[in-house]
């Protein structure tokens, strides 16, 4: 692989981990949110989740891989909610661990939502480039 290629794949890491940490604000925002209105640990983190996910997508949309603007969004959308699904997995997984093994992030979930999060980072950027953006 050339250099060029190496630091275009590079740049989009950055940005898309860069874009993960408005998507964790995002994330965490809307759970304590949620929790606030008394949706619970868990309907609260499927509602905070898919706030996120929806925030990622229009700013990888636009920063990371830059597509045109003539593509169906909404089929976009939809694509990257799927591809989605093994990072979420593993970031959710995580958390309902987390949540249900420590009292500690039981009443700190942030906690929970940042382990989840980082452990899902790498699958998510790999599935979104090759399956979401055609990379």
């Amino acid at each position: 692989m050339k250099k060029a290629a190496l630091f275009g794949i590079a740049r989009q890491m950055l940005s898309f981990g860069s874009i993960g940490v408005i998507g964790f604000l995002v994330d965490a925002g809307v759970l304590y949110f949620a929790l606030y209105c008394g949706l619970g640990l868990y309907a609260g983190r499927a509602v905070s989740y898919l706030a996120a996910v929806t925030a990622t997508w229009v700013l990888n949309r636009r920063y990371t891989f830059e597509r045109a603007s003539g593509y169906n969004k909404f089929h976009e959308w939809a694509r990257f909610v799927v591809s989605q699904l093994s990072g979420a997995s593993i970031n959710l997984g995580m958390y309902a661990l987390l949540v249900h093994m420590s009292p500690l992030v039981a009443h700190n979930p942030i906690i929970g939502v940042a382990v989840g999060s980082v452990c899902g980072l790498l699958v998510n950027f790999s599935v979104a480039r090759a399956y979401v953006f055609d990379q």
